[in-house]
């Protein structure tokens, strides 16, 4: 309950400030460059999933992420032996999933403003993202490293 308290709640609250402030401040497909060449705010809505894909499905999305949401809020509330890890995980995922189905539901569409031009090809810039999206990508990664380290001791 804790990591709800001090970990998703914050990251939410982040994500819905930052989206409030891009659209008061930036206008639809304008480019603010903080760094030339490579980082831009911008304010960029996409109906579909990660990087723009399935477009136009919101409704399916908006279905997907309450699955999620109540199966991440009961993984991270019931009582079993605590792993910092996977807990920490869920957090972050229930941060982004919440963000993001906030901004489906009140909008219609999720609201991306990170612009990042890393030079790679065919991913020049990088698809338009949001704190949320931050969140559910680390939480995937964390996911990924604890799978890893729970194989190792038990292998």
């Amino acid at each position: 309950m804790k990591l709800i308290l001090f970990v998703s709640l914050p990251l939410y609250a982040l994500d819905q400030l930052t989206k409030q402030l891009v659209m008061r401040l930036i206008s639809s497909y304008e480019a603010h460059i903080i760094v030339p060449d490579f980082f831009s705010l911008v304010n960029v809505t996409n109906t579909g999933a990660a990087f723009g894909s399935f477009k136009g499905n919101n409704t399916f999305f908006i279905l997907v992420s309450i699955i999620a949401l109540v199966v991440v809020t009961v993984l991270l509330v019931r009582r079993r032996q605590p792993d910092a890890l996977r807990d920490l995980s869920l957090a972050l995922l229930l941060a982004g999933i919440l963000g993001n189905l906030t901004d489906r539901l009140l909008y219609g569409h999720v609201i991306d403003f990170l612009l990042f031009n890393l030079h790679v090809r065919y991913a020049d810039p990088w698809p338009a993202f949001n704190v949320a999206d931050s969140c559910i990508s680390i939480a995937v990664v964390l996911f990924i490293i604890h799978s890893f380290r729970k194989q190792k001791r038990t292998g």
